[in-house]
């Protein structure tokens, strides 16, 4: 095999101070640049401006609420990144762990969730970036205009990737600048929103915050509560990228993991005040700044940005650096969704379970150059084909994402479960750390991805695209692109084990369990 310019044809070069087994840079990040990556993947400004008024749509005035439920299976699942993280920090994480629980086929399955689920949203941060950056210089026409967003997009993509490739510490430093700046600003949009609300000149549209907020029982129906926890989960997702880089951390086996549980707890108290507060000020009408009018449901912050700080003076500037802090929040989450997605695929080749080409690393930057490269290319292919073929399309295979985050994440919840079945009696913290709140965030999961994709998002009225299946007839596109994308990868995992199938045949990984007497040392199941 011939060995492009600048690689090293080794996956597993000679080791130093500064490399790790696998060739990747060992101790590039410390816990903050780790949280930074956490937060900075999960996009908080980009999230929000473009899901907030889809939850209102969904459940009303009990959007605070369900931005808290949201955040339950998430902390849930944390805790079972951070157990398995302990046992085995490698960077193809899901992968890699329910390897142990389950073996190759589930694994490989595991793996392809991750990746499919960030290229699908990677199209839509494209385009939010390419859409704010227009505007941020005042070019609403071109803003306006698809092909010029989606050119602006497809540039915003390789410029992530080139800084992906170059190295992690240059990623991490970027992110911590970007999030400082989009989380102050948060915070200053919601205390601004607020005083207005509770002064002598309140917008017509305003409330006062109501115990009645945080009311779960209040919402209307099932379907209303599941679609409400879902996009909440969307706008938690990305947290994991702290964990999936954890071959490049200090301290692997515990940074990650702190890193994950403390990325989910700060989410948390960013999304109760920015909900909370907009809500207040915005209100739900369906005409003007309310959050459920929906021609307002795919930038909620822009539509009252201008109304919570005014247009002139510092209130102006403050405007324009929301747009700003918008950009920067998509810009972002678009260079730490390459991150773990390389990883993911940079570990399966390692173990054989993809093409080893995806196995190389920089010998200078010490970074995945194929994983890399390829993740950018296939995402600016699946930007460029659905903007083709129909925005409305675009949106639906956004709303589909849900499915894979909860696909991956609800078997990584599972696979502790599993894997540390015989120490859960050990002591209370093994039982509710390892057992009982991973499973627990695992079954959510699963119920809200069946429900969701069998029933919710299955209905042809929902969403903007409707697919004439041959035996199920009329379907919602949502179910048919999420559940289509996981049927995809099953039959792409047989043709990879036809090709290549030493990793189903003879797994590097094998299927264990932890032991009693040492969690990290694994003991053959039991027969």
């Amino acid at each position: 095999m011939q060995t492009a310019p600048g690689e090293s044809p080794d996956p597993s070069p000679p080791q130093s101070s500064a490399v790790g087994e696998k060739g990747l840079k060992d101790g590039a990040l410390g816990l903050v640049s780790s949280v930074a990556i956490g937060l900075a993947s999960t996009a908080p400004a980009y999230s929000l401006a473009a899901t907030l008024g889809f939850i209102v749509l969904a459940v009303g005035l009990q959007s605070p609420i369900v931005v808290m439920l949201g955040f339950i299976p998430m902390l849930f699942i944390a805790y079972g990144y951070k157990a398995m993280n302990a046992v085995d920090p490698d960077c193809g994480t899901t992968f890699t762990w329910s390897a142990r629980a389950f073996g190759p086929h589930t694994a490989w399955m595991g793996g392809w969730g991750i990746i499919i689920a960030d290229i699908i949203v990677m199209a839509n941060l494209a385009q939010i970036a390419g859409q704010y950056g227009f505007q941020l210089i005042g070019a609403d026409g071109l803003a306006a205009s698809r092909w010029w967003t989606a050119l602006a997009g497809v540039i915003w993509i390789a410029v992530m990737t080139a800084i992906c490739y170059v190295g992690i510490e240059i990623s991490a430093a970027l992110q911590k600048w970007l999030l400082s700046i989009e989380l102050v600003l948060l915070a200053v949009l919601s205390v601004w929103a607020l005083v207005k609300v509770y002064g002598d000149n309140a917008p017509a549209e305003s409330l006062h915050v109501d115990a009645s907020w945080f009311n779960p029982f209040e919402i209307g129906s099932a379907s209303a509560l599941t679609q409400g926890v879902l996009l909440a989960v969307f706008i938690y997702w990305g947290w994991d990228t702290a964990v999936s880089v954890n071959e490049e951390t200090a301290d692997r086996e515990r940074t990650p993991g702190r890193a994950a549980v403390i990325s989910t707890v700060l989410l948390l108290l960013i999304y109760i005040l920015v909900t909370t507060s907009a809500q207040a000020f915005a209100g739900i009408g369906e005409k003007g700044i309310g959050l459920a009018n929906p021609d307002n449901a795919g930038d909620v912050l822009g539509s009252f940005g201008d109304q919570v700080f005014g247009t002139e003076g510092f209130g102006g500037f403050l405007a324009n650096l929301l747009i700003l802090m918008v950009l920067t929040s998509a810009a972002a989450s678009t260079q730490t969704t390459i991150l773990p997605t390389a990883r993911t695929s940079f570990s399966m080749a390692t173990h054989k379970a993809l093409p080893s080409v995806f196995a190389r690393v920089h010998p200078r930057f010490l970074t995945p150059t194929w994983s890399t490269v390829v993740m950018g290319l296939v995402s600016i292919a699946f930007y460029a084909g659905l903007t083709a073929i129909s925005e409305n399309v675009l949106g639906d295979s956004v709303d589909s994402v849900g499915l894979g985050i909860a696909f991956y994440y609800g078997l990584t919840g599972f696979a502790c479960v599993w894997y540390f079945r015989k120490v859960l009696t050990r002591s209370a913290s093994d039982l509710w750390l390892k057992g009982i709140l991973p499973g627990l965030g695992g079954l959510i999961l699963l119920g809200l991805f069946c429900y969701a994709a069998f029933s919710v998002y299955a209905d042809p009225e929902y969403g903007s695209t409707v697919i004439d299946l041959p035996v199920f007839g009329e379907t919602g596109g949502v179910s048919v692109i999420g559940v289509g994308a996981l049927v995809i990868g099953a039959v792409l995992m047989f043709i990879q084990r036809a090709v290549q199938g030493t990793w189903f045949r003879n797994p590097d990984v094998p299927v264990s369990v932890a032991s009693k007497d040492d969690p990290k040392q694994a003991a053959p199941p039991a027969s």
